[in-house]
């Protein structure tokens, strides 16, 4: 049986294996999208077993948070963990607003769009410039009482942000930019999460597509922000996973999620999806038990990457 993690001190628990939603609704964000897709991309990761769902109000500004809504009407609300995020303020601009009553009104527009009665994971998206974090998570602490939302997260902070917004040991989940290039958070971040069990969810786990294994040193122009060396190196390290991929008859991305997966410092991981297909080929990570040599091959193959 699939093991499940906790978030935080809270009684949500949760698969390893989740599903993005920013190319659900996500208009604004992703040229060509469709509903339809949209749609088909959340059922068929909840039919193949994915339960956490992880939206946005930037998402299509609501839009994806409603399609989630609609889908999850045809299922059991008691076993899936909608995470849901919101800060920027649609009467300013979309400027973030970390604004204790804003918050609030946020949760009550992103409950009637997901069409529930209450939110698994509600992250503070990213931090205004000048409300105190802990009078923003304490808002959030309202709200958990009253079983509107069950955990607390927060999401884009620097660390003195989350240690500021922690300060009353509220703070359930952080979910950051993080992946095999991109591991600064393993210097501080991680061990601060350790020591005051707080669960990490990652975003950007395949790096824009760069860590699916599909690039070749001729695609560096679609990558301007490494150079034509650190594009070379990236291949590289992908060659090592490829070798490890073939000996479990999957794809590199697949070993990578297993990677991330294995990665005691991560609690969920939410590839995203624009087609149903490629939910299915992210579910397939699931049956790769990867071995401990293989898993330190591959964090020593990405070990230069910062």
């Amino acid at each position: 049986m699939e093991s499940l993690i906790k978030v935080g001190n809270t009684e949500v628990t949760s698969k390893k294996l989740g599903l993005g939603t920013n190319k659900v609704g996500g208009h604004n964000l992703f040229k060509g999208l469709k509903d339809e897709d949209g749609y088909a991309v959340v059922k068929e990761a909840i039919d193949n077993g994915i339960t956490t769902l992880d939206t946005a109000y930037m998402y299509g500004v609501g839009r994806s948070e409603e399609i989630i809504g609609d889908v999850i009407q045809d299922y059991d609300r008691s076993k899936l963990v909608i995470a849901t995020k919101a800060a920027q303020d649609p009467n300013n601009d979309l400027k973030n607003n970390n604004n204790p009553e804003f918050l609030k009104k946020t949760v009550d527009d992103a409950l009637k769009r997901l069409k529930t009665d209450y939110i698994d994971i509600f992250y503070i998206h990213f931090p205004d410039e000048k409300t105190p974090k802990n009078e923003s998570v304490a808002a959030l602490n309202e709200l958990k009482k009253s079983g509107k939302i069950r955990a607390i997260g927060v999401s884009n902070f620097s660390l003195d942000q989350i240690k500021e917004a922690n300060k009353d040991g509220l703070v359930d989940i952080v979910e950051d930019n993080y992946s095999l290039l991109h591991r600064d958070a393993e210097k501080e971040l991680f061990p601060y999460l350790r020591k005051n069990n707080i669960s990490f969810v990652p975003y950007f786990p395949l790096a824009s597509g760069l860590l699916t294994g599909k690039y070749s040193s001729a695609d560096v122009k679609k990558f301007d922000q490494y150079t034509p060396e650190q594009f070379n190196s990236i291949l590289n390290s992908i060659d090592k996973v490829r070798k490890i991929a073939n000996k479990y008859e999957a794809t590199v991305a697949q070993v990578i999620l297993a990677w991330y997966m294995k990665n005691p410092d991560i609690s969920i991981v939410i590839p995203g999806a624009r087609k149903p297909e490629q939910v299915d080929q992210n579910v397939k990570a699931l049956n790769i038990d990867l071995g401990n040599t293989d898993y330190h091959t591959i964090d020593e193959a990405f070990s230069d990457f910062e």
